[in-house]
């Protein structure tokens, strides 16, 4: 876990996102963290982190929303963009998450929340991201490719 854990704080650094703990008053009640694509920072509601099962499991996921914002284009934006099909989300998550989060919000909560319990998966992404081959390691859905083709990040 630990080296998990560092890899992925090695990799946010690189691409100029910081991580913030912050105190319980600043979240919505029970939530553990959150990731803001404006400002490139995510904070952890330090109330949660004292586990590292949780503290793990929140880095992977607001990491992960951080690597959708690298798939968007650039971290320097506030879009964030699926980064695996949507069929390829275990029925489990996509189900948790369709019971918790609002319809629009289903596709990139139900990918991070897998990435939230998947060892390695969150760390992988960031990796990608901070060597720039975010495109060549992951291929982007036909929307996103058509998106980032539009707006001049890559070829057809």
């Amino acid at each position: 876990i630990a080296a998990e854990f560092n890899a992925m704080l090695v990799a946010l650094n690189q691409v100029g996102v910081n991580v913030f703990l912050a105190d319980e008053k600043y979240f919505p009640v029970g939530h553990r963290g959150v990731y803001h694509t404006v400002g490139n920072n995510f904070f952890l509601n330090k109330t949660y982190m004292r586990r590292p099962g949780v503290l793990m499991s929140v880095m992977r996921h607001e990491g992960w929303h951080a690597a959708q914002d690298c798939m968007a284009g650039t971290i320097d934006n506030s879009l964030i963009a699926i980064i695996k099909p949507e069929e390829d989300v275990p029925p489990l998550w996509r189900e948790m998450v369709e019971r918790t989060y609002p319809k629009s919000a289903v596709p990139w909560e139900a990918e991070a929340t897998w990435a939230g319990k998947t060892e390695g998966m969150t760390s992988k992404a960031l990796a990608a991201c901070a060597t720039g081959a975010m495109w060549e390691i992951y291929e982007p859905t036909p929307l996103t490719r058509k998106y980032l083709v539009e707006e001049g990040f890559m070829s057809k």
